[in-house]
This record gives C-alpha cells, sequence and structure tokens, in this order.
C-alpha cells in the first residue's frame, strides 16, 4: 500500500467533512488492492439523517487511488422519502458534509470557486430542486458577486442583536456563508426574541425563523424591523422636544427610515 496516499487521502476525507472514524477502513480496502471501492459514512443534523456512500478508485497506471465522489441521502425526520444527490472531489470547487446537508435542506452556500479558465470568483451555491441533469442530480445554481446581494446590508435590515459586535457579527456573517440557519437574537426595546436566520441571495434577502423554526413570513419581519425604528424615532422626537428653538421642532418631525 502507498502509504503517502493513503496520508492524503485520509486527509482528504478528514477535511471533506467526514471525520476520523474511516481511516481503518480506508487503510484496509487500500491494502486489498482492489480497482476500486466504497466506504459507507452516517451522521446526523438534529432529527435529520444522512447517509453517504465515498467512492474511491485506483489509477490505471500507479498504485494510487483517488476519492472521487460521495452519494448522499438525506431523510428528513420522519418523513419516509429520501433526497439523493452525488457531490464530486477534485482538486478545486468541492463541497464538504456539512455544506451539502445546507444544500440539500434548501440553502445557498457561500464558495470562493474556480472556472474552467482557471479563474477564482465567489458565488452563492444553491440546488435547483426543479431541474436535474442525466444522472438524476439536481443541478446547481449560481449567484455571483454581480447578482447584488449583499448579506450583511440584509441582515441590517433586522433588528439583531450580534450586529452590534464585530466579533459576534463575523461570526454570524462565517456561519450564514456556510449554508447555516444560525440563531440570533432580535431586539424590541429592552425585549429580546429568539430567532434564526438563513440567507437568501436569489432574492437579495434573509430568512428568518421564530424559536420552533417555523417560518415568519416577510410581513411580519418587516414589521418587526418598523417597530424598532418607530420607537427609535419616537425617543429621539422625545429628547428633541425637550429642547428650545426651531432647530430641535425641526428634529422631532424628521422622517424614520422604515426597513
Amino acid at each position: 500500500m502507498n502509504e503517502q496516499n493513503y496520508d492524503y487521502l485520509k486527509n482528504q476525507v478528514k477535511y471533506t467533512g467526514f471525520g476520523e472514524g474511516l481511516e481503518n477502513q480506508l487503510k484496509e480496502k487500500m491494502a486489498q488492492g482492489e480497482p476500486a471501492f466504497t466506504i459507507r459514512h452516517n451522521t446526523e443534523f438534529g432529527n435529520d439523517k444522512m447517509t453517504s456512500d465515498l467512492h474511491f478508485r485506483k489509477s490505471d497506471q500507479t498504485d494510487m487511488y483517488f476519492f472521487n465522489k460521495y452519494d448522499t441521502s438525506l431523510k428528513k425526520g420522519n418523513e419516509d422519502t429520501e433526497m439523493k444527490q452525488t457531490f464530486y472531489i477534485g482538486k478545486e470547487n468541492n463541497i464538504t458534509l456539512k455544506e451539502a446537508y445546507n444544500l440539500m435542506d434548501g440553502r445557498s452556500v457561500n464558495k470562493d470557486l474556480v472556472n474552467r479558465e482557471g479563474e477564482k470568483y465567489n458565488a452563492w451555491v444553491q440546488l435547483n430542486f426543479k431541474e436535474t441533469d442525466s444522472n438524476g442530480n439536481f443541478k446547481p445554481k449560481q449567484f455571483h458577486e454581480n447578482y447584488g446581494f449583499d448579506l450583511e446590508k440584509a441582515l441590517e435590515k433586522h433588528p439583531i442583536k450580534e450586529l452590534s459586535s464585530p466579533e459576534d457579527k463575523d461570526r454570524l456573517l462565517d456561519s450564514l456563508k456556510k449554508g447555516n440557519r444560525q440563531s440570533v437574537t432580535f431586539k424590541d426595546g429592552d425585549d429580546e426574541q429568539k430567532r434564526f436566520v438563513e440567507a437568501s441571495p436569489q432574492f437579495k434577502s434573509i430568512n428568518v425563523y421564530d424559536q420552533s423554526q417555523n417560518r415568519i413570513g416577510r410581513s411580519n419581519n418587516q414589521k418587526e424591523s418598523q417597530s424598532k425604528s418607530e420607537k427609535k424615532g419616537m425617543k429621539e422626537g422625545a429628547a428633541n422636544d425637550s429642547g428650545d428653538g426651531d432647530g430641535a421642532k425641526v428634529k422631532s418631525r424628521k422622517k424614520v427610515k422604515v426597513s
């Protein structure tokens, strides 16, 4: 067995999100010298179960194996049906297991990608559940930087407490770019409520869920933002009305921007 090849594949499997639990199986399969082999991996994300078959193939010219792809099945909660998708592994544009779960669960992932000419670019990737390729895989759709989606600005339209801390904001942005549905705190004056948010690049916005992870409609999101803005405007108005002169009166009547 090629030890250097084994070390490379072991790390590749690990950093694709499958951890270190498959190392012994990988070594045993490689030692057998078969032209191709498959290793199964099972995991859970909350109540959702994912089964992945990792496919390895030996080179026709050397004793080296390559990790080519993994076939994934997602079973959500108590549903009887399973969703299937294949993710291919190469030098670039690889999708990790957690990113695969997020994509199959309908969310978008922000990736640094490389095109056929070798040029790097950034885009949000999402699966198109209405269109499949010849192998039955859902086709990916991309929203490039020039599409106009600004995640930070979309978040700022909502009264999210974590945005007030640079460290918390960076963690929130990083999590959403990985395709996660992230827990946040919505502030309404002195009141705080737990919410969940996820990026929605296609509609240049974010989706908001309540603490039970039920989707909150866009109109409700706007009402929460509007309530925050109106209270802020009332406080500013009350403070300015306590002053003297026309200047204070003009400030108290200024328009409040509603997100």
